[in-house]
């Protein structure tokens, strides 16, 4: 195995995640930012040139096909990312899909047959998994060192005007807060209590129909779950896991590099991990990894937890009655 093999990266899609993805890719060892694709030959130039990328397609398609692209990161809408993974895959490319991994269950399916059929890897990127104070959280539920876990409080909110011309707003393109953030607090629940044993859901809506609010509570044998995503109001964004014998807070935003408060027998202490980067980059590095490896699936991100999320996210989508 050979840890120092260069991977080369693509990026398709080229809005401000992949401009976030890009500039924590400089902070990853052994891999070059072979081409990035627009269907903007001017913003595709531009962002080249930003990120000293070797080449710039107006196309991607023509990324797809180039021989020297071995991983390509994609950052386009949510209702692209199945077409455009497939693009990937079918030209025997790795692909990082930026989360949601797709619209629903049948199309996240239909991603990981193409995938395997081809011999590819394939990957979610939802960047939250990756990131050492989350792991932290998980290792601490994992190994039951403060008991069983038995309520969990997780919540994204902001403000943001209402723009039906912002991809946030646009229900064909899958936004809402639903799908855009609140797959977070979801992926809290799921990550250390797995699928629940039932979900209650309700929602506010905008005129155009995309979610403005979703409200959930998740039931367990031994835990009741709270969430919560909305773009109405600001909210703390954090996650609180309450366990038999301490609390964890994932201090704001919890999705994102934060630090870990730990409360037991009334001291509390903050750790902090002393990020440095934006944090894409761990998901970026260990993407690449598998890639050295020639592992066809994360064993972190793996088919059956992508599954699951959608699954979980259809689940609810169904109780609110949201369709795209």
């Amino acid at each position: 195995m050979n840890n120092s093999k260069i991977i080369n990266w693509g990026i398709i899609g080229l809005g401000k995640i992949a401009d976030r993805f890009a500039t924590d890719l400089a902070n990853v060892s052994n891999v070059n930012l072979a081409a990035v694709a627009s269907r903007s030959e001017e913003r595709a130039n531009e962002f080249a040139k930003q990120f000293s990328a070797d080449k710039a397609y107006d196309s991607y398609l023509k990324l797809a096909q180039d021989p020297n692209v071995d991983a390509v990161y994609i950052a386009t809408p949510h209702s692209f990312h199945k077409e455009h993974s497939i693009l990937c895959l079918k030209h025997k490319k790795a692909v990082l899909c930026e989360k949601p991994f797709a619209m629903n269950l049948e199309e996240v399916n239909e991603m990981i047959a193409v995938a395997k059929e081809n011999d590819v890897l394939l990957m979610e990127a939802l960047w939250t998994y990756f990131l050492p104070h989350y792991r932290f959280v998980l290792d601490i539920y994992k190994t039951k060192k403060y008991g069983d876990l038995i309520d969990l409080k997780a919540d994204f909110g902001f403000v943001t005007p209402y723009n039906t011309d912002s991809r946030v707003f646009k229900k064909e393109v899958g936004g809402g807060s639903l799908l855009d953030i609140g797959i977070y607090p979801i992926f809290a629940a799921l990550s250390t209590l797995g699928s629940p044993s039932n979900i209650e859901a309700k929602a506010e809506f905008f005129e155009n129909g995309a979610d403005a609010v979703c409200d959930m509570i998740f039931s367990y044998e031994k835990a009741k779950v709270y969430l919560k995503s909305t773009l109405l109001e600001e909210t703390p964004t954090e996650a609180i896991f309450t366990f038999e014998k301490a609390k964890l807070v994932i201090n704001t935003r919890f999705h994102e590099p934060s630090t870990v408060t730990v409360i037991q027998n009334n001291n509390s202490e903050t750790l902090d991990f002393n990020y440095k980067s934006i944090g894409y980059n761990f998901e970026a590095d260990h993407f690449s990894q598998l890639l050295r490896e020639g592992k066809k699936e994360s064993n972190i991100m793996s088919f059956d937890f992508s599954r699951k999320l959608i699954n979980t996210l259809d689940d609810v989508r169904t109780k609110i009655d949201l369709t795209y």
